[in-house]
C-alpha cells in the first residue's frame, strides 16, 4: 500500500514539472512570442545563422517542439527555405538540452524564491509583459521544486525488489527504452521533462548508465514526433518536409547510436562521475554529433525529402489558408490579427463571384453560371476553417477587447457566406431558369442589373474597410444605404402587381433578382456595420426607429 502511495506521489510530482514546463512556454511565448518569430524570420539566410538562432531561441522556449510548430507555420507558407528551416531544427535540438545542463545542478534551494518572485511580479505587474515573466518564473520555481520531490520519492524505491526487477528486464532492452521514452516524450510535449526524470532516476541508481543513455535517445526522438503529427497543413507534403525531415535525422541518429551504445556508454562514463551530469552530457553529445554530422549535408539531405514529398497542392489555391497559424494559439491577439487577414480573403473572394454574377446575367452561358457557382463552395470551405481556427482559441486568455474582435470576424464572414448562398442559389439559379426558357435579358433590365452590382461591389468594398477600421460614421452610411435597395425592391413590386399582364414571366424574374440583389447588399452591410453600431450602443435605437417609420 505503502509503495501505491509512493508512485502517486512520483505522478503528482511528475505532473507538476510539465505543469512548470508549461508555464515557462506559454509565459515566454506570450511575452516574447512575436520578437521570437521576428527574430526566426530575419535568420533563415545561411544555415549557420540559422543553427545559432535555432539554439537560442529554443534556450529561451526551453521547447524544441514549439519551436519545431512556429517554424511549420513558416515552411507551410513557403517563406523559409527547405535547407536553413532543417538547421533551425538542428539547433533547436541543440538548445533544448541547455536547459537540461543548467537543471543538472543541484539549484533545488532557490525554488521558492522563484516561486515567490513570480507571484510577485505576476500580482503586482501592470503589465502584460511582467505578469507573463512572472508566470515565467513560478514556472522555473515549480519545476526545480517537482524535481527535487521526485529524487526524495525515487530513493526509497531503491530496495523494492519487483520495481528493481521490472527496470532490469526493460534496462537489457534498448530497444524497449527508446520507445517508452518516445511515447512519453510525446505525450508530455516536452524532451525536457522526460531526460529530467530520467536523470533523477539514474542519480539514485534505479536505473543503470546504459539504459539511462537509451531513454535519452526515445525522448529525443519522441520530440520530432509532436512537429510531424500536429504541423502537416492538413497533409501538404511541401508543409511536412521539415517536420519529417527532422524526425528522419533524429531516427538515423538513434540507430546509429543505439549501434555503438556498448563502446560509447563506457567511454562517456569514465569522463564523469556524477550520473544526473552524465545523462545530461550524453543528451548534448548526441544533439551536438547529430547536428555536426548533418549540417554539411543539409543542400542534398533537402532535395531527398523534396523527392519523397514533391509538391501536390497548388499554392494560389484559394481555399487553402495562409496567416491562420496554430502557433500563435499563445498570443491571441496575433491569431486574431491573423484571421481577421484570412478573413478578407472571403472578401476578395466574394468579389471575384460578384463579378462572374454580373458577366454570367449579361451573356446568359451556362459555363459562367456553373464557375460562378464553384465560387459559394471555395468561400463556405475558407469560412469553417477560419470558424474552426477562432473556435479553437482559449478563451479564458482572451482580454475583452479580444473576444469583441473575435466576435467581429465571425460576424464578417458568416454573413459573407450567406450572401455568397444568395449569389449561387437565387441569382444563378435565376439566370439557369432564364437561360432554360429562352428569356434573355432585355438591354434595359441588363443596364440596370450591372448598375446594381457596381453598387454591391462598392458596398462589399466599404464593409471590408469598416471591418478594418471600426470606423463608426462608415457603418452608419452602410445601413443607411440597405434603404436604398429596399426602395427599390418595393417599387419594382408594386409594378409587377400594377401591371401584372406586362411583366409576364420576365417581370417574375426581375423582382426575384431585385429582391435577391436587395438581401445580398443587406448582408453586406450588416457583416462589418452592426458589430461597430453595436459597440456604440446604437443597433437596437436605429432598428425600433427604422422599424417605426416603415409603419
Amino acid at each position: 500500500m505503502n509503495t501505491t502511495w509512493t508512485f502517486l506521489d512520483i505522478a503528482g510530482a511528475i505532473a507538476l514539472l510539465l505543469w512548470g514546463v508549461h508555464m515557462v512556454q506559454t509565459g515566454i511565448q506570450r511575452a516574447f512570442g512575436a520578437d521570437l518569430r521576428r527574430l526566426l524570420g530575419a535568420a533563415l539566410r545561411n544555415r549557420l545563422a540559422a543553427f545559432a538562432t535555432g539554439l537560442g531561441v529554443t534556450a529561451i522556449l526551453q521547447s524544441s517542439t514549439a519551436t519545431g510548430l512556429m517554424l511549420t507555420g513558416f515552411a507551410a507558407g513557403g517563406a523559409v527555405d527547405l535547407v536553413p528551416a532543417l538547421a533551425v531544427m538542428l539547433g533547436a535540438n541543440v538548445g533544448t538540452t541547455l536547459i537540461v545542463q543548467a537543471l543538472s545542478f543541484d539549484v533545488a534551494s532557490v525554488s521558492p524564491s522563484l516561486i515567490l518572485m513570480g507571484v510577485i511580479l505576476f500580482r503586482r505587474g501592470t503589465q502584460s509583459r511582467t505578469r507573463d515573466l512572472g508566470r515565467v518564473t513560478i514556472g522555473l520555481g515549480l519545476m526545480l521544486l517537482s524535481l527535487h520531490q521526485v529524487l526524495v520519492l525515487v530513493s526509497p524505491l531503491e530496495d523494492v525488489p519487483s520495481l528493481r526487477m521490472l527496470l532490469g528486464a526493460i534496462a537489457d532492452q534498448p530497444l524497449l527504452d527508446v520507445a517508452l521514452a518516445a511515447v512519453l516524450t510525446w505525450a508530455a510535449h516536452s524532451s525536457v521533462t522526460v531526460v529530467l526524470l530520467v536523470m533523477s532516476f539514474a542519480s539514485r541508481g534505479v536505473v543503470p548508465p546504459h539504459a539511462a543513455f537509451a531513454l535519452v535517445l526515445g525522448a529525443n526522438l519522441g520530440s520530432a514526433l509532436n512537429p510531424v503529427l500536429e504541423g502537416g497543413a492538413g497533409g501538404d507534403p511541401v508543409a511536412r518536409r521539415l517536420p519529417v525531415g527532422n524526425l528522419l535525422n533524429r531516427v538515423i541518429g538513434c540507430v546509429l547510436a543505439l549501434a555503438g551504445l556498448r563502446w560509447i556508454g563506457p567511454f562517456v562514463a569514465t569522463s564523469e562521475t556524477d550520473l544526473a551530469r552524465l545523462v545530461a552530457d550524453f543528451h548534448t553529445g548526441f544533439n551536438v554529433v547529430l547536428a555536426a554530422l548533418f549540417l554539411p549535408l543539409l543542400q542534398p539531405y533537402a532535395r531527398l525529402l523534396q523527392w519523397l514529398l514533391p509538391a501536390r497542392l497548388d499554392p494560389h489555391d484559394p481555399t487553402r489558408t495562409r496567416y491562420l497559424d496554430t502557433t500563435a494559439f499563445e498570443q491571441p491577439p496575433l491569431a486574431i490579427a491573423g484571421a481577421a487577414r484570412e478573413a478578407l480573403r472571403v472578401s476578395d473572394l466574394l468579389d471575384q463571384m460578384l463579378r462572374a454574377a454580373a458577366d454570367a446575367l449579361s451573356r446568359a452561358d451556362r459555363l459562367r453560371i456553373a464557375n460562378t457557382r464553384r465560387f459559394s463552395d471555395l468561400i463556405e470551405k475558407l469560412n469553417a476553417a477560419i470558424s474552426q481556427y477562432l473556435g479553437s482559441l482559449d478563451r479564458d486568455a482572451l482580454t475583452e477587447a479580444d473576444e469583441q474582435r473575435r466576435l467581429q470576424i465571425l460576424t464578417f464572414i458568416s454573413q459573407l457566406a450567406a450572401a455568397a448562398e444568395i449569389v449561387d442559389r437565387e441569382i444563378m439559379a435565376n439566370a439557369a431558369r432564364r437561360l432554360k426558357r429562352g428569356l434573355p435579358i432585355p438591354a434595359e433590365e441588363s443596364a440596370e442589373a450591372s448598375q446594381l452590382f457596381s453598387r454591391l461591389l462598392a458596398t462589399l468594398r466599404s464593409a471590408a474597410a469598416v471591418f478594418m477600421s471600426s470606423d463608426v460614421e462608415g457603418a452608419r452610411r452602410l445601413i443607411a444605404a440597405k434603404e436604398d435597395f429596399r426602395a427599390l425592391e418595393l417599387a419594382a413590386t408594386q409594378a409587377q402587381f400594377a401591371n401584372p399582364a406586362d411583366g409576364g414571366a420576365g417581370g417574375t424574374l426581375r423582382l426575384e433578382l431585385l429582391r435577391a440583389l436587395r438581401q445580398i447588399n443587406s448582408r453586406l452591410a450588416e457583416a462589418a456595420a452592426y458589430p461597430v453600431l453595436e459597440s456604440q450602443g446604437e443597433v437596437v435605437p436605429r432598428r425600433l426607429r427604422a422599424e417605426m417609420a416603415e409603419e
